[in-house]
């Protein structure tokens, strides 16, 4: 593991950050199966998913996206200097400031949960919104302890220990699936639900506490206190403001999907949930990784030469690309299978189905812009500027709003199985509105630093390979006989995956041949 003083290795890294991410992403994945089997789309599903989004407020202002845009970069640059004693300082007030904002919104998320549930979700009436009230109450602390674990992200983030962070939440997700296990059969689907809540809550501080003993290992300068005057403190703020103006300018966005949906039949906020776990599944893994691991490298080379910092943007670009890419053309075409194989299962049958397909393809349209504009967002916060992202943000998620106004009364007409499709005018938005953001960005940063972007070859031949890949995943998946949806699925999306890596490296791109090195090294199979 690299220390301070060594750069990490270009790419090793984000591999770290993505076997954390895989890792607790694949126990959300047998969560959301769990769930999907007690609740399917029923309006006990909607309970859940709508109280754990309202709250999320506290999560998404103030946890990760605020911390890696204004404190990551100011306290890996003092590691960097060498300035052990002052980032602690700066470590320890951050924390003080962050444990009283989160004490006092959780006070009152609690207390104003009626409110909150008839400003977010006015179409939940009688046991729908009783139960959003009683679950948003039990959630809402969960989600301040989160964003004090953002803060832990952080400071193993700024000294190159990526894993444990990014893993933490398997713990989280499993509180839950034990929660489902432990209860399910003892209680009806009312006391099913409030159950639930408590398990996540519970979760929420396993995963602070499993971080706790890393980062007082790794910072002992730390110093918890009350300090607006150390110099990194002030600029952390400064740097704050407008990050949490962009977190609020998304937080507000996932409000109004939630909002509208409420106002559509019953099961559209619990499909647009089970849609929102896939499709951020290679967001988080392939950018999320990518930009985590590269933003404390980017803040370390800030007063670099602008052409070191476009080489490690377009880098990074090629390498989300590879990924996301085949996922997006993936979603598209063999979404039933994905779909099937992780959620068909008790009360969630070949009906909904069909219909989270159909809304996970209305997303999977802007999949590659919103993946690539992850690393450009932390571009920006390596070079201090918190502003040109969050006005950003802003048009995207106007544009995406305006789109779902436009459409989702109408869809919401139209029917697939019986389910209406109002949620794919959400998703529509989402997508077209997640391009706007990459054109804006990218103008934005190449405006500032020269030219960056992927390399438009590259991304033809991905295309191409996803092509390939996505013919033969249907052409078998056309042949096979009546199986099991998860047999299918993983006979489909195996040969979809091997296809596609096969016709990559046939097409002469680089990554299939990396990909495959660093498999056998970490397997021992090579040095």
């Amino acid at each position: 593991m690299p220390t301070e003083s060594q750069p990490a290795r270009r790419g090793g890294a984000a591999v770290l950050v993505a076997a954390g991410i895989l890792l607790s992403r694949l126990a959300g994945l047998v969560r959301e199966r769990v769930f999907a089997h007690y609740f399917g789309t029923t309006p006990f599903a909607d309970v859940f998913r709508a109280a754990l989004r309202m709250p999320n407020v506290l999560q998404n202002m103030l946890g990760e996206g605020t911390l890696s845009a204004s404190f990551i970069p100011v306290y890996a640059e003092l590691l960097q200097q060498k300035r052990h004693q002052e980032a602690g300082r700066v470590a320890g007030a951050v924390f003080a400031l962050l444990l009283a904002l989160v004490g006092a919104l959780t006070l009152v998320g609690v207390l104003a949960s009626p409110l909150i549930v008839t400003v977010f979700a006015p179409g939940f009436s009688g046991l729908r919104r009783e139960l959003t009230i009683t679950c948003t109450r039990i959630i809402t602390p969960m989600t301040g302890v989160l964003v004090l674990s953002a803060w832990s992200l952080g400071i193993l983030n700024s000294h190159r220990r990526f894993f444990v962070p990014y893993v933490a939440p398997v713990i989280w997700n499993a509180a839950m699936i034990a929660t489902l296990v432990l209860f399910a059969g003892r209680v009806d689907a009312r006391g099913l639900v409030v159950a639930l809540a408590w398990g996540a809550l519970a979760g929420g501080l396993l995963q602070f506490a499993v971080q706790l003993p890393w980062v007082l290992r790794l910072e002992r300068s730390l110093k918890i206190r009350w300090d607006l005057r150390t110099a990194g403190v002030r600029e952390v703020l400064r740097n704050a403001g407008p990050a949490i103006l962009g977190r609020g300018v998304v937080q507000l966005g996932g409000w109004l999907d939630l909002f509208l949906a409420s106002l559509l039949a019953a099961g559209a906020v619990a499909a647009l949930g089970y849609a929102q776990t896939l499709y951020l599944l290679p967001v988080s893994l392939f950018g999320m990784s990518v930009a985590a691991a590269e933003l404390p490298e980017l803040a370390r080379e800030r007063e670099a030469a602008e052409q070191a910092l476009r080489e490690r943007i377009n880098a990074g670009l090629a390498r989300i690309a590879f990924f996301v890419v085949p996922a997006m053309a993936g979603y598209l075409v063999l979404g039933d299978f994905v779909v099937a194989t992780l959620y068909q299962t008790g009360d969630f049958g070949p009906a909904e189905t069909r219909f989270v397909w159909i809304v996970l393809a209305g997303y999977s349209v802007g999949l590659f812009a919103s993946t690539g504009s992850r690393l450009f967002s932390s571009a920006f916060f390596a070079l201090h500027d918190t502003r040109t992202p969050a006005r950003i943000a802003f048009v995207r998620v106007s544009i995406a709003a305006g789109i779902a106004l436009a459409t989702m009364f109408l869809l919401d007409r139209v029917q697939v199985g019986g389910k209406p499709l109002g949620a794919l005018g959400l998703a529509v938005g989402a997508g077209i509105a997640a391009w706007i953001e990459w054109a804006l960005l990218l103008r934005r940063l190449s405006d500032r630093i020269g030219p960056v972007g992927p390399g438009r070859g590259a991304v033809a031949r991905m295309g191409l390979a996803a092509v390939v890949g996505c013919a033969v995943g249907r052409g078998i998946g056309f042949a096979l006989p009546f199986w099991h949806p998860v047999a299918s699925g993983v006979v489909v999306i195996g040969a979809f995956g091997a296809s596609y890596f096969g016709a990559a490296h046939l097409l002469g791109l680089r990554e299939p041949a990396a990909v495959l090195s660093r498999a056998l090294r970490k397997a021992g199979l090579r040095r």
